[in-house]
C-alpha cells in the first residue's frame, strides 16, 4: 500500500492557504468567533505560524480582507465610453464585491470594538491610497475628451463607488440593476457634464 507524503507548505503558499482559512472562518464563525486557534485548526497548522506573520486576530483578518479582494479582482471594463464602462465596472463591482461587502461590513463593529478602527481606517488599511479601480476608466474617457479630469473633483468621480458602497451596506444585498443605472444617468452623469 503505498503512503502519501505530507509535504509541508512554506512561503508564499503557506501564507495564501492561512489568509484563506481566516477568510473561510470568518465568513463561518464571524469575527467574534474567530480564533488564532481556530484558523490555526482550520489551515491545519500550529498557532505559533500564525503569531510569526501576524501580531493578533486584528491584524490576521485585515490581511485575510485584503488578501480577498487580492485574490478576486474586478474586471475593468473598456466598451469606448464612460457611461458604459461606469455601469459596467459597478455591475462588475455589485456581483464580484458582494461577498466582501458584506463580511467586511459585519466585521466591521469586532475591529472597532478590538482594535478601535473605524470603517474608513479599515478601508484604507485594506486597500491603501494607491489606484482605484475606476481611474483607467476615467483617465480613458478625459484622453477620449469625454469628461475634463481637471475640473471634476474627487468627491464626484467617487460618488458612484460611495452611493454602492452604502446600498451595500445598508442591505446586504446586491444593488438593483435600476439603482445602478440610476446612480450613473441620474446622479453621476449629471455632474460631470454640466
Amino acid at each position: 500500500m503505498p503512503t502519501e507524503v505530507k509535504r509541508r507548505r512554506r512561503g508564499t503558499e503557506l501564507e495564501h492557504a492561512l489568509l484563506d482559512a481566516t477568510w473561510e472562518e470568518l465568513a463561518g464563525a464571524g469575527f467574534a468567533k474567530l480564533t488564532m486557534e481556530s484558523v490555526a485548526d482550520r489551515a491545519k497548522t500550529g498557532i505559533a505560524v500564525l503569531y510569526r506573520r501576524w501580531p493578533d486576530k486584528n491584524a490576521l483578518v485585515l490581511a485575510a480582507i485584503r488578501h480577498y479582494g487580492d485574490t478576486h479582482p474586478v474586471e475593468i471594463p473598456d466598451t469606448g465610453s464612460l457611461r458604459d464602462d461606469l455601469l459596467a465596472l459597478l455591475r462588475n463591482v455589485n456581483a464580484g464585491r458582494i461577498e466582501l461587502a458584506t463580511l467586511v461590513g459585519a466585521t466591521f463593529a469586532g475591529l472597532h470594538d478590538s482594535a478601535g478602527l473605524t470603517p474608513e481606517e479599515v478601508r484604507l488599511t485594506v486597500l491603501g491610497d494607491g489606484p482605484k479601480r475606476s481611474d483607467p476608466v476615467y483617465r480613458r474617457a478625459h484622453d477620449r475628451g469625454e469628461i475634463d479630469l481637471t475640473r471634476i473633483p474627487q468627491d464626484v468621480l467617487d460618488l458612484p463607488f460611495q452611493l454602492m458602497r452604502h446600498d451595500i451596506l445598508m442591505t446586504l444585498k446586491q444593488v438593483s440593476p435600476e439603482r445602478i443605472r440610476s446612480i450613473v444617468d441620474d446622479v453621476f452623469w449629471p455632474l460631470v457634464t454640466r
